[in-house]
């Protein structure tokens, strides 16, 4: 039987597209989620080399990791004055600190002397100044050099030209990036349409409830990779809604899907193996029983609602009560669906409120 081939980046799955599922919901989403700005770039495939290659992968630590913002922390993190995070990256080390009440800064975690790492492996700490374990160099939180043993067998020795070497730090949306270039352009233009839209969804607005983390055997690329798309939503999740799925690029350094959970279509499973839930299509009801893993009030749908419907307006009400919060104006998609941003090269950001999760490879 011949089957008519695909358009390179022009073919769709079949039944209700995201933007048509949004535009039917009871509660509407903010613009941002209603803009759409899919561009098709190419599908060669690209070389295994990419994700084994130790010489590619030095390449990326020259040429990527030192040249791009990343996020480092939150402020959560640093809520005292002397509070200091270590993140590490490859070959670099880096201290981000609390310096003031306001005031963030971020420096290479190396003594100006040798070279010593001053502090030790990644995550949080507290100090009120920082010294070197190997000669007893020291240095105030701003990184400005205190101290150092026998300072009259260093008349060679300029302070100013032996403080921390100072790396750029700013933040956005509760987190603290920083960059090891010192000519890289703002955060603020290196973030593009972040910014605006998750104005309606701040991000400053959430705190770390849990963090996980974990080593995988792959590359980073590969790994991060499962995450920027949704085809493997009806293998791997067994979920109802296939692979159907917006696709937005914003600019060069953000993209972004959207994947309706509540939703379904058995026409959008037109072309997937056997006839689960197709043969006979789900029944609103099964689809609030599906859905019942958010711990729902409603466990059948009214006449004339549909399931993704009750279901976000029962988390609505749920979680407002539980987090003492007014969410009745907060939009059915914002409540189930999986919205992902992806800000290059390694950081996801969920802005809905039933997936908050954030990623970071």
């Amino acid at each position: 039987m011949n089957q008519q081939k695909p358009s390179p980046g022009l073919s769709r799955a079949r039944g209700p597209s995201v933007a048509d599922t949004l535009a039917a919901d009871r509660v509407a989403p903010p613009g941002p989620l209603l803009e759409e700005s899919y561009a098709f770039l190419g599908d060669a495939d690209i070389p295994c080399s990419r994700y084994t290659s130790r010489q590619f992968a030095d390449r990326e630590f020259d040429r990527l990791w030192s040249k791009c913002w990343q996020w480092a922390c939150r402020e959560e993190h640093l809520q005292e004055v002397g509070d200091n995070y270590v993140y590490d990256i490859g070959p670099y080390s880096v201290i981000v600190v609390r310096t003031a009440t306001q005031r963030i800064e971020a420096f290479l975690n190396s003594c100006t002397h040798r070279g010593t790492r001053l502090l030790g492996g990644e995550g949080c700490g507290y100090s009120r100044a920082f010294s070197c374990p190997f000669h007893g160099w020291s240095w105030s939180l701003d990184g400005q050099l205190r101290d150092l043993p026998g300072r009259w067998d260093f008349p060679h020795v300029d302070d100013t030209s032996h403080n921390l070497r100072q790396v750029q730090c700013e933040r956005w949306g509760g987190f603290v990036f920083i960059n090891l270039d010192p000519e890289a352009r703002p955060l603020g233009e290196y973030l593009e349409v972040l910014p605006e839209h998750f104005r309606h969804f701040p991000l400053d607005r959430r705190r770390i409830r849990t963090h996980v983390q974990k080593v995988l055997p792959a590359n980073w690329k590969a790994a991060q990779e499962a995450f920027m798309e949704a085809y493997h939503n009806f293998a791997t999740h067994d979920a109802p809604n296939g692979a159907n799925t917006q696709y937005d690029l914003f600019g060069k350094y953000v993209s972004r899907f959207i994947h309706n959970i509540g939703s379904y279509s058995a026409e959008s499973l037109h072309d997937y193996p056997g006839d689960k839930w197709r043969a006979p299509p789900l029944s609103e009801n099964q689809m609030l029983q599906m859905l019942s893993v958010f711990g729902l009030a409603h466990d059948e749908v009214p006449p004339g609602e549909s399931a993704r419907s009750i279901a976000a307006e029962d988390l609505r009400a749920r979680l407002g009560e539980a987090w003492g919060v007014d969410l009745s104006d907060v939009s059915d998609s914002l409540m189930l669906d999986s919205i992902e941003y992806h800000l290059f090269p390694n950081m996801f950001f969920f802005c809905g409120i039933t997936v908050p999760m954030v990623y970071r490879f």
